[in-house]
């Protein structure tokens, strides 16, 4: 087995030709012909997760995010990403990213996030175009309460957890999912006619004018959180279609590691100033 027997499985999957054209996938540090036999999957890499690849004895690591997004002019070690290129390099780890065309493929990471939350009946999000999103049902319904503790317990453990916006006893029979940053998506929600909408890193002004307008209820969780569960997806595939040993990385990569709540709830709705006496 090589990096590039493993590259061509993944890419037989997830095609790069359908990743969006501003994304950076494919192999990013590594030789195609490297013999491999330890794979390591991780959303990100990081200084974390290359540590580790290496205590692993991993030859790859296959990562959802762009080590490389955006342009660079020098990987010398004294810059963060150079530093990384060079330590993976002389630990002899190659490294391979799936990003935007596995949020779009089908199944994808929003299948993933979908079957880990427990829907039924997945479809699209938006069945005319290629979309990350997914709809499902759940069953039984639940208030939005009730929803957001269950989503936190589902969903990988973060310093953060999830948070909501809504009305609380609003009754959540329909879910839409997107894995990562998914403010870009919620007049697709809408369109859908669903109880709630579940992603990451949602803006303030957006969400409250979603809210204010009678959009979907609304669940915000760590971006980590919701891309990780395609990662066991992805290790099933690797093993059936290659045979090669493959580990998940479980370390927490989200950027937020404090969490802080406040120590008394206090009421959204608008409350008059006092009378002038």
């Amino acid at each position: 087995m090589n990096i590039g027997r493993v590259v061509a499985a993944i890419e037989a999957r997830y095609p790069p030709s359908t990743a969006e054209e501003w994304d950076r996938v494919g192999l990013v540090v590594g030789d195609p012909d490297q013999t491999v036999r330890t794979v390591l999957l991780a959303v990100d890499c990081v200084q974390a997760t290359v540590a580790e690849a290496e205590t692993a004895g991993a030859q790859l690591m296959v990562v959802h995010h762009p080590l490389l997004l955006r342009g660079v002019h020098s990987v010398a070690t004294t810059t963060y990403k150079g530093s990384l290129v060079h330590r993976l390099i002389r630990a002899g780890i190659g490294v391979y990213t799936a990003h935007t065309n596995a949020d779009l493929a089908m199944p994808g990471v929003g299948d993933a996030l979908a079957a880990r939350l427990g829907l039924r009946d997945v479809r699209p999000l938006r069945p005319d175009v290629p979309h990350p999103g997914r709809v499902g049902r759940l069953e039984p319904p639940v208030p939005l309460r009730v929803l957001v503790d269950e989503v936190a317990r589902r969903l990988p453990a973060t310093a953060v957890g999830v948070r909501a916006a809504g009305d609380p006893d609003r009754l959540i029979r329909t879910l839409a999912v997107v894995g990562g940053s998914g403010d870009a998506f919620l007049t697709d929600a809408t369109a859908a006619g669903v109880d709630a909408y579940l992603t990451a890193d949602l803006r303030h002004h957006p969400a409250s004018e979603h809210i204010d307008a009678g959009g979907p209820a609304l669940l915000d969780a760590p971006h980590w959180a919701t891309e990780r569960p395609w990662l066991d997806a992805l290790a099933d595939e690797l093993r059936a279609d290659l045979g090669v040993t493959v580990v998940v990385s479980d370390v927490v990569t989200d950027a937020w590691t404090v969490h802080a709540p406040a120590s008394t709830l206090r009421s959204t709705s608008l409350v008059s100033p006092p009378a002038s006496s």
